[in-house]
């Protein structure tokens, strides 16, 4: 049953070495979605410049970032582990930029250090001696938390989103009566067949979002996220896989590529309904 809302976008920032905190952070916005965005009228939306960005030219990659993707958040959650990222033309990384731009604007951010072990010899000790640094500095300008497994992770940041929702007037000042302000949500997980799901969701969690279909002599092949998902010249099961692609480009949930039908790319949709599919 469709519903109005008013839409919050809640941007994701952090280096690449917490890619696990990222998709528990999207499970965590879902997860509230699903129990309380219809009694609250909110809606959160997860975005990241990986998936709401586009490409441009004209200024520097983090200037574009948070021209497309920055500006338009509401809510900022940081995460970080090991590294504090790479460096930009005015701050000591891209993912503190975009902190220090959203804490300007006004608008609250929700700030993780993560303390869990890691081998000395993996780690980039420059990046660590930045990190502290910049831990130092935000212990000095509020507050912030930290945790020491994923599990810790997900149930502090569930609590705390409740916690962010139920108190801060930027969310509490949301009414049935502000129909100006008042959006209707329709993102909803849509029918699928079990293989595009799989394909789905493999295409999400791979850094480009590609999906290759290869022919060859002795069969068809489809990958993802570096994953054989079949490989066989059976072709009652080749066309169960190649339909399920046909299922995704329909749905528009893929784009095609390639330019012989061999590859397919994931959209900015159908990032967002894999973040809602539980195999």
């Amino acid at each position: 049953m469709a519903y109005n809302a008013k839409v919050f976008n809640v941007m994701i920032a952090s280096p690449g070495d917490v890619a696990s905190e990222r998709s528990i952070i999207r499970d965590v916005i879902y997860e509230w979605n699903a129990i309380h965005s219809q009694s609250r009228n909110i809606v959160l939306l997860p975005i990241g410049w990986e998936s709401h960005s586009s490409p441009e030219m004209g200024d520097t990659p983090q200037g574009i970032i948070n021209k497309q993707v920055l500006l338009k958040c509401d809510l900022l959650v940081g995460v970080f582990w090991t590294r504090l990222g790479t460096k930009t033309r005015e701050f000591e990384s891209g993912t503190v930029e975009e902190i220090e731009r959203h804490i300007q604007s006004g608008k609250p951010a929700m700030l993780y250090f993560s303390s869990q072990p890691v081998a000395v010899d993996t780690v980039d000790l420059e990046q660590v001696k930045l990190l502290k640094e910049f831990k130092d500095s935000c212990q000095k300008r509020g507050l912030y938390e930290q945790y020491d497994s994923h599990t810790d992770f997900k149930n502090k940041f569930f609590h705390h989103l409740q916690l962010k929702l139920n108190e801060h007037e930027l969310f509490s000042s949301v009414g049935k009566d502000s129909i100006s302000d008042i959006i209707e949500s329709r993102t909803t997980l849509p029918s699928l067949t079990s293989e595009a799901k799989i394909l789905l969701k493999e295409a999400s969690s791979d850094e480009h979002g590609n999906i290759l279909l290869l022919r060859h002599m002795g069969g068809t092949l489809i990958q993802a996220s570096g994953k054989v998902l079949i490989d066989s010249d059976e072709r009652r099961e080749v066309a169960k896989w190649e339909g399920a692609i046909q299922e995704l480009l329909g749905k528009e949930l893929l784009v095609e590529r390639g330019h012989k039908g061999e590859m397919f790319e994931i959209t900015n949709l159908g990032y967002q309904i894999a973040d809602m599919i539980q195999l």
